[in-house]
């Protein structure tokens, strides 16, 4: 993951052109409507015309992929090749069809895994240890929901080959890249713990749990602050051994309580939820704004994604303690601001800043972001 990214001819096109501006009128007119909060369908209705935006304005079907941007331009459109983005948009997919059980997710679900390989020299390996564990999650995820047994094997080949980022330099951890081994950061090792945790419920095997319990203890000891809570980014990134406590990025607290859930749900350990706790209500000094309760705009590229993925473990700690009400709050406030400030005038695309319009160009990484908080609000109105 990159960081810090003639007459009769012009009658016609103008027709075409009132014709597509009417359905898209109509379409938002009845996104609209619901801001009023009557139906008791709100969000899912919200979610599902964020899931068709982001199908109508980002997917080739030429590729069997998404486009990094809409409208799309040029080369930008398909290169670089993100592949970390395509593994949220994985996630993005099985979101909508757990929802829904609407085949077409499951469809486009094996259109994307296809367009991967294709796009990525018929294997899911990269040189990123993150990036693998992204898209491990997420194949795992479309497995629950598909028990298409491809997802299940990809998962587990990523789990195998991820494992081999793990050395002792700086006492251990998972290194961000295999270019650079002695530089080990939170997006390489809190994934790490959820997908092994999770392996762990499909095979039963106590080397993943062991795994699962050695990744979160070198990052306890390492990259969080054990006062507050607050998680960060990385360790040795200049070869000088210092720990980056400038860089924290909502997404490596996402993670940090995402793996304190999962190691709670299968040990019933309760540090591991106290740990999730405390790093969800850091949340309020550090990165929601005390007036609002927005979270920050982390800009576009992979900064887009970031809230996205805070937002989904956000959503595995309410499943899993449903009494914290200010969580449910915080969410249910940004995914307001994001439908009514965030969300373009004449179309369901979405900004990097949850509270203002967004740019004439979106990228796929901010729009997933925001889809993923839509599927959020849609959840938790559902129970």
């Amino acid at each position: 993951m990159n960081r810090m990214k003639p007459s009769a001819l012009l009658i016609t096109a103008a027709a075409i052109l009132v014709i597509v501006g009417l359905a898209i009128a109509w379409r938002l007119g009845a996104g609209t409507a619901l801001t009023g909060g009557g139906s008791a369908s709100v969000w899912s209705e919200r979610a599902d015309l964020a899931q068709q935006e982001l199908e109508e304005s980002f997917w080739d079907e030429k590729r069997g992929l998404f486009n990094n941007a809409a409208p799309c331009i040029a080369q930008l459109c398909t290169d670089p090749f993100n592949y970390w983005w395509l593994a949220h948009a994985v996630d993005v997919l099985v979101d909508g069809y757990e929802r829904t059980e609407d085949t077409k997710y499951a469809e486009q679900l094996g259109k994307l895994y296809q367009g991967i390989l294709d796009r990525n020299a018929g294997v899911f390996i990269n040189d990123y240890y993150d990036d693998m564990e992204w898209m491990a999650l997420a194949w795992l995820r479309a497995y629950d929901a598909t028990e298409d047994e491809r997802y299940k094997q990809a998962a587990l080949a990523l789990w195998q080959e991820i494992q081999t980022g793990w050395n002792d330099e700086m006492g251990g951890g998972i290194a961000w890249r295999k270019e650079q081994p002695d530089y080990k950061n939170t997006p390489a090792n809190a994934p790490a713990v959820i997908l092994a945790a999770r392996i762990y419920e499909h095979t039963q095997d106590a080397a993943d749990l062991a795994w699962a319990k050695k990744l979160y203890d070198w990052q306890k000891q390492t990259l969080v602050d054990p006062a507050t809570g607050l998680v960060w980014d990385g360790i040795n990134r200049q070869g000088d051994g210092v720990v980056d406590k400038d860089w924290k990025f909502t997404y490596g607290q996402g993670v940090y309580i995402g793996a304190g859930v999962e190691l709670y749900r299968i040990t019933k350990e309760q540090s591991y939820l106290d740990d999730a706790r405390k790093t969800a209500a850091n949340l309020k000094q550090d990165f929601l704004s005390p007036a609002t309760g927005m979270l920050p705009s982390e800009g576009d590229g992979d900064g887009g994604l970031f809230k996205g993925v805070l937002v989904r473990y956000i959503g595995e700690l309410i499943k899993l303690d449903p009494s914290q009400k200010g969580l449910i709050e915080m969410l249910l406030t940004n995914a307001d601001s994001v439908w009514e400030y965030g969300k373009g005038k004449d179309n369901v695309l979405f900004s990097n800043s949850w509270a203002q319009t967004p740019d004439t160009v979106v990228q796929l990484s901010t729009q997933l972001s925001a889809v993923m908080l839509l599927e959020q609000a849609a959840w938790i109105e559902k129970q």
